[in-house]
């Protein structure tokens, strides 16, 4: 059954909101793009622009498409009541059919309609449209537009869930019940992304994002902030930048993204919280970029290109992770950082120099030290520096164990919050098992009925004995527990979380667990990486000490009871010295009040410098 996964949760996969123009549809590689993106687990919410569909539609039917100029020049098509059913005919008979062919031939599931069905999405009627006529300005009373209202959370979900990709496109439902209204599809996007709570909003164009010089298509705008889109919008594209801009206060990143592609290599990013130093840039994209766990390529795929940028060698490889290396030789440091979160975001933003958001200190800030002090410091011959952004460090610590595996190092420094005036030396371990059980169906009423919850009380209590018994300063936890019927079974889970101080054995506690858990309750490991601690004698922490005198601090030296990936290289890697370091405080992890003072990172950075300097040169 396994549905409580590792951590006993209930988040769905990573959202896209995907806008495709009309010209876009004709490309048939958008179409291998999204499927990529589905096979990565994401959930797929296309929105299909119809200007071409509507236009075939029309010269198929023969039927005269009437335009109207507004006042500042551009050419909107006219959508009298008696035309909206021609329009919706365009987009039923034309565009979604084309949509609904490319996904089902690459073997998806698509449901493709237009937003009004089931009002999907309401819309209030915009009031008079004023444009030229003959040189004069008329208002225009009877033109079916309106401004987005509300969206049906709960069925978009339901489809979401039930099929691989949703398409939807305008027309919208009237919300006071009159004919459909039209609605730009890209600020349609935009609003659905921030009514759904998406990941990611692409609004794919025909140019390589917005440019300065619609004359030069090299000229992308890579990075804009809050009103510095609209002086390079011109014609169509000033829709996507609005859109962009209503999307700029949601939780999820923005961008647009072209000629014809999902990839942001040649896109205009559109950032809603701009830093208040250039020295804060990168830690503050960084935060805004949603990679909540299994949803981390957009992250390393960003932080790849700043790679590249400051000429650094980076690759992403097989796990996912972001791996970044400078410097070759016999002497190897290993920075691993994670670049997953917990889930739960909220829009960042900075408070003067206070930044607000998930992973602002769990554990972006940590990964940035790392990556910066890369760019910065030039080590010394016969030394090799490697970054790792490691993906699943919150779940399953995929990326670290494949690291544990790929990249041999001589010390480690973890990225994870000690405060920039403290070290930590060690965390206890993780254990982490799931109960599980079928029960057949009985009434309750009959003496001696055994339900699966029954059993997994059972089974929590003796595991927590064990516990107890085997390892008593070890700290237990349940983190789920869930018992329903299915037909003639009833069948039960439980998560238990284990955290073992080091000196214990793994193996020792695991075999208790499984002699306290009797039939017919099972055990699944989950996970199991042992306690870990670096003396302070070691080099490595010798490195640090010396950074510490120089900024004139008294460190203070954790011992965790938490768990990172330390514990996962220390299944394999004994010997190793290993230490965490970052900025900020641990005890906002997880929480909603998540947030890092700029003057906390600062020191930090140059802590992690200064340590990685003086063990470079040992």
């Amino acid at each position: 059954m396994a549905a409580l996964g590792e951590v006993a949760g209930s988040h769905k996969a990573a959202l896209y909101v995907v806008k495709l123009g009309s010209a876009t549809l004709s490309h048939s590689s958008v179409f291998d793009e999204l499927l990529d993106l589905r096979r990565r687990g994401a959930r797929l919410l296309v929105v299909a622009g119809g200007a071409a569909g509507i236009a075939e539609h029309y010269r198929r039917t023969g039927r005269e498409m009437r335009t109207l100029v507004s006042r500042g020049g551009d050419e909107i098509r006219y959508c009298p009541p008696e035309e909206m059913r021609h329009i919706v005919a365009a987009y039923e008979e034309v565009t979604l059919p084309l949509v609904e062919r490319e996904f089902t031939r690459r073997g998806l599931s698509v449901l493709a309609a237009t937003a009004r069905g089931g009002s999907l999405v309401t819309a209030t009627v915009n009031g008079p449209l004023r444009v030229r006529d003959n040189g004069r300005t008329r208002l225009v009373r009877d033109h079916r537009a309106g401004s987005v209202a509300a969206v049906d959370v709960p069925r978009i979900n339901a489809l979401l869930d039930a099929f691989d990709v949703v398409c939807l496109s305008p027309p919208v439902a009237d919300a006071e019940g009159g004919t459909p209204l039209n609605v730009d599809a890209d600020v349609l996007a935009a609003k659905l992304a921030r009514a759904l709570n998406a990941d990611h909003l692409r609004l794919v164009t025909g140019t390589a994002g917005l440019l300065a010089d619609p004359a030069d298509p090299t000229s992308t705008l890579r990075h804009l902030g809050e009103g510095e889109g609209g002086p390079y919008a011109k014609g169509r594209m000033r829709q996507k930048v609005r859109a962009a801009e209503i999307a700029m206060s949601g939780p999820f990143d923005t961008a647009i993204t072209g000629p014809h592609t999902v990839s942001t290599t040649a896109s205009t990013r559109f950032w809603g919280a701009t830093a208040p130093a250039p020295d804060l840039t990168l830690l503050s994209r960084a935060v805004q970029l949603s990679s909540v766990s299994r949803d981390e390529r957009e992250l390393a795929s960003f932080l790849a290109e700043w790679c590249e940028d400051k000429g650094l060698k980076s690759e992403i490889d097989a796990a996912g992770n972001l791996v970044a290396t400078k410097g070759a030789g016999d002497r190897r440091l290993l920075m691993l950082g994670h670049l997953d979160t917990v889930p739960h975001r909220w829009p960042v933003r900075w408070d003067d120099e206070v930044l607000s958001g998930r992973g602002s200190v769990d554990a972006k800030a940590s990964l940035v030290t790392f990556l910066q002090t890369l760019a910065d410091y030039e080590p010394p011959e016969g030394v090799e520096l490697r970054v790792v952004g490691a993906v699943e460090e919150e779940v399953t610590a995929a990326g670290a164990f494949h690291a544990r595996d790929a990249y041999p190092a001589d010390a480690v420094i973890v990225g994870e919050p000690s405060g920039a005036a403290a070290l930590t030396l060690g965390y206890y371990g993780l254990i982490k098992v799931r109960l599980h059980t079928r029960e057949c169906v009985g009434h309750t009423a009959g003496e001696g009925v055994r339900t699966a919850g029954d059993r997994l009380v059972e089974a929590l209590t003796a595991v927590r004995t064990a516990v107890a018994e085997t390892a008593p300063d070890a700290l237990t936890a349940t983190l789920g527990v869930r018992a329903l019927n299915q037909g003639d079974v009833q069948a039960g889970e439980a998560v238990v979380d284990v955290r073992l101080p080091p000196g214990h054995e793994v193996d020792a506690l695991l075999e208790a667990v499984r002699a306290a858990v009797s039939e017919p309750v099972r055990t699944e490991v989950l996970r199991a990486t042992p306690g870990v601690t670096t003396p302070r004698t070691s080099p490595l922490v010798r490195a640090f000490q010396r950074a510490f005198r120089a900024e004139e601090l008294r460190p203070r030296y954790l011992l965790k009871k938490g768990s990172s990936d330390m514990n996962t290289l220390a299944t394999t890697w004994h010997g190793v010295p290993m230490v965490a370091y970052g900025p900020g405080d641990a005890s906002l992890d997880h929480t909603p009040a998540e947030h890092l003072h700029a003057a906390e990172f600062r020191q930090a950075q140059r802590l992690l410098t200064a340590a990685v300097r003086e063990w470079s040169t040992m």
